[in-house]
């Protein structure tokens, strides 16, 4: 079969399918996402060679862009991980045709290629390419470097799709990623080995001799045969009998069952959010929630204060996981009953919920960034109440959930709504909000900025590390309160 045909099969595929009539409003929304993006990355790209220029006067711009490719490359993974997922399609109906398995894997890496992820890099790194051709550096060195960068951004690719294959398999498929890019941050931040210089000298030196980026595209061959090799170790017939399974299901949301045995509760948090009129309002209130920053940084009296960037990051970053996770378990209380009757584990219950509450946390985050227009100690602050909402906050609101016993009428809208509110919602707060602005007001006033923010991460790190210990101590107090609830639910409040 040729790369025409299966373009042509997955075109009618995508086109004929019920999901595509049905969600025109989201790919909408999400054409005007990538745009954004786009757009902030092209203005990057343009303003980062006068930039750097103007900020390291002494340092040659190109050399600076080579020092934080690291960085770049530990950021790219973790969001990948997060975001991207393998094009991946149908395959039954292949493998009952005469089709080699070898050729719909090559065919679906291929495809890998052409992800918006490896893209949006370019709106960067080409104006920045044109800009060291406008200032005098060789063409020849510019274009070489240029194609370096294109291939190590296919590199993470399928270095991305291999770590979610190996980490698929483990119950907290995140941490090891995290434990292992903050490692690597961790050992370059404190020169135990440095791997930005490692990268940066790489770079160099294929700048100075373009032989050298040979080694770059055997990294890249090697990452493309071992996917391949991964990949059809696992297409087998039956394997594609278990995934139409899944579809028939489990409805259009694939890419929740990266997340194994929490996926049903994760699609049911999802469509509830959606298809009821106060969870729906709570999504809508995300963008009043994040461009709340602008009502304070672009005044100067606030920009004089930056203890208290800490606070507007926490509401910025969290104001999903603070809207939705105040009423968990109550969003449920309809049919409470029904679902405490069914033969499921309060774990994978509750992990949903933190899983879904951790991801918003980490788009807000990303869709914050911006914010650094006015400062890096804001994003940085960002970055810090992050890890903090991530390690913290979604442990206490669960733990402040065991306590809900108000139902939740769901057809009401959310703004001003206060049903289902109870003493909890209010008391709750001064954990979640006040006392990361006292620790980090405390430690800035003491010491300065960037200990504020070095310890506001490291609770957030403490709070990730020991997330399997504080959930083992949360489901029990979701037990103990199980047939409290249960009755309280059954009230009309």
């Amino acid at each position: 079969m040729t790369l025409k045909q299966f373009l042509n099969l997955e075109w009618k595929q995508y086109v004929r399918s019920a999901y595509w009539q049905k969600s025109i409003a989201i790919n909408i929304l999400l054409v005007f996402v990538a745009l954004y993006f786009m757009l902030m990355f092209l203005i990057m790209g343009i303003a980062l060679y006068p930039g750097l220029k103007e900020v390291f006067p002494e340092q040659d711009p190109f050399v600076v862009v080579n020092n934080y490719l690291f960085y770049y490359v530990l950021m790219d993974i973790v969001l990948r991980f997060f975001f991207q997922k393998l094009p991946v399609m149908s395959v039954k109906p292949l493998l009952t045709l005469p089709v080699r398995r070898s050729n719909v894997v090559h065919y679906v890496l291929r495809k890998s290629a052409f992800s918006f992820f490896n893209f949006l890099p370019l709106f960067a790194f080409l104006p920045f390419n044109i800009m060291l051709l406008a200032n005098g550096y060789p063409p020849g060195s510019v274009i070489t470097w240029f194609f370096a960068i294109v291939i190590l951004t296919l590199i993470i690719n399928f270095l991305n799709f291999i770590i979610e294959s190996f980490s698929s398999e483990t119950e907290l498929s995140f941490l090891p990623l995290l434990l292992i890019t903050g490692g690597l941050f961790a050992l370059n931040f404190f020169n135990i080995i440095s791997f930005s210089e490692v990268i940066s000298s790489s770079f160099q030196a294929i700048y100075a001799s373009p032989i050298f980026i040979v080694v770059l595209l055997a990294i890249l061959v090697g990452l493309y045969l071992f996917n391949h090799k991964l990949l059809k170790a696992k297409l087998y017939l039956d394997s594609g009998l278990k995934t139409k399974a899944t579809e028939v299901n489990a409805s259009s949301m694939e890419w929740t069952k990266r997340f194994g045995n929490i996926a049903p509760f994760l699609q049911l948090d999802l469509k509830l959010i959606w298809r009821n009129k106060r969870t729906k309002s709570s999504v809508w209130m995300l963008v009043l929630g994040l461009l709340y920053g602008l009502f304070f940084y672009p005044q100067q009296s606030y920009q004089d204060m930056p203890w208290f960037f800490a606070f507007i990051g926490i509401f910025v970053t969290g104001i999903f996981l603070i809207n939705f996770g105040q009423f968990v378990p109550a969003w449920d209380s309809g049919y409470y009953k029904m679902l405490m009757s069914q033969n499921i584990k309060y774990e994978q219950y509750l992990k949903s919920k933190f899983i879904l509450m951790t991801m918003s946390v980490i788009l807000l985050f990303v869709l914050s960034i911006p914010y650094v227009y006015f400062g890096w100690k804001i994003l940085l602050a960002h970055f810090a109440a992050a890890l903090y909402n991530i390690g913290v906050n979604t442990h206490v609101i669960l733990i402040g959930g065991s306590y809900n016993r108000k139902k939740i009428d769901l057809s009401q809208r959310a703004a001003f709504n206060y049903q289902g509110t109870g003493a909890v919602q209010w008391l709750i707060g001064i954990p979640l909000m006040l006392l990361p602005l006292a620790i980090f007001g405390i430690t800035y006033a003491l010491l300065s900025f960037e200990i504020a923010c070095s310890v506001l991460s490291l609770l957030g790190i403490i709070g990730i590390v020991l997330h399997p210990k504080l959930m083992t101590y949360i489901v029990k107090k979701y037990q103990n309160s199980k047939y409290k609830m249960i009755g309280a639910f059954a009230q009309d409040n």
